[in-house]
């Protein structure tokens, strides 16, 4: 009778320890993947901030670049405009016969 209840308590023992591996296993591993998904998350969270703030960034600086371009464009044409009406010719330094004719007709075009 000892030698069964003796069977029966380790078996017992074997069952429990058995059980409580199992569940120790089991949370452990649901532990690891909560904290695997949320170190996820919080990357794909940081990554996407980053790709936006990225491309806001390089939206910023075309524009500004694109902007600062076409203030020089306009600034270039108005100096431009400005040369040209300021002087009684386009061109000042030529002074042959073709190019005095040239120049005429230009003016009378252009008045």
């Amino acid at each position: 009778m000892l030698v069964i209840m003796m069977i029966v308590v380790v078996v017992v023992v074997v069952v429990v320890v058995v059980v409580v591996v199992v569940v120790v296993v089991v949370v452990v591993v649901v532990v690891v993947v909560v904290v695997v998904v949320a170190v996820v998350v919080v990357v794909i969270e940081v990554v996407v901030v980053v790709v936006v703030v990225v491309v806001v960034v390089v939206v910023v600086v075309v524009v500004v670049a694109a902007a600062a371009a076409a203030a020089v464009v306009v600034i270039i044409a108005h100096l431009f405009v400005w040369h040209v009406s300021s002087h009684s010719s386009f061109v000042t330094t030529f002074r042959t016969n073709s190019e005095t004719h040239v120049i005429r007709t230009i003016k009378m075009r252009s008045a």
